[in-house]
């Protein structure tokens, strides 16, 4: 299975008044990790917009098991969990570096589009990018 690892070092502006990310911040994160899976991948944003394809997110979950802190290295380690032809899912899991525990999981969900947010098939109108995507998946 593929899957990329970003690494983020928490800055303070992130916590919360209890001194931990604030929870609406793994969001934010999980958007810089699809961004690096997808440029890992040689389909960067910037590609895939250029191409006239867009992935907008239709739907979005975190569950959290114990906190980030400021200042203390994490990873967010990023797969894909589902694809159909115009839908794909991407999976989250937020590491504490220095210890390996699993902090946060989560998922997006996202539609496959086109500059008009009109539903596209990947296999159909991109299919280098669907060969990528179902060889990520295949491979688990």
């Amino acid at each position: 299975m593929f899957y990329h690892k970003e690494y983020i070092r928490p800055r303070y502006e992130e916590t919360d008044q209890m001194g931990v990310i604030y929870h609406g911040n793994y969001i934010t994160w999980f958007e810089q990790a699809r961004s690096g899976f997808f440029r890992e991948l040689g389909y960067s944003y910037k590609r895939l917009e250029d191409e006239g394809y867009w992935i907008p997110v239709i739907e979005v979950g975190c569950k959290y098991f114990a906190p980030a802190k400021y200042d203390e290295e994490v990873y967010v380690k990023t797969s894909i969990a589902a694809h159909s032809g115009v839908r794909i899912e991407l999976k989250y899991q937020v590491y504490d570096v220095e210890t390996d525990t699993l902090l946060v999981e989560g998922f997006t969900k996202h539609a496959t589009t086109d500059k008009n947010l009109r539903p596209i098939s990947l296999k159909k109108k991109a299919p280098e990018l669907y060969k990528l995507v179902i060889t990520c998946f295949e491979n688990e």
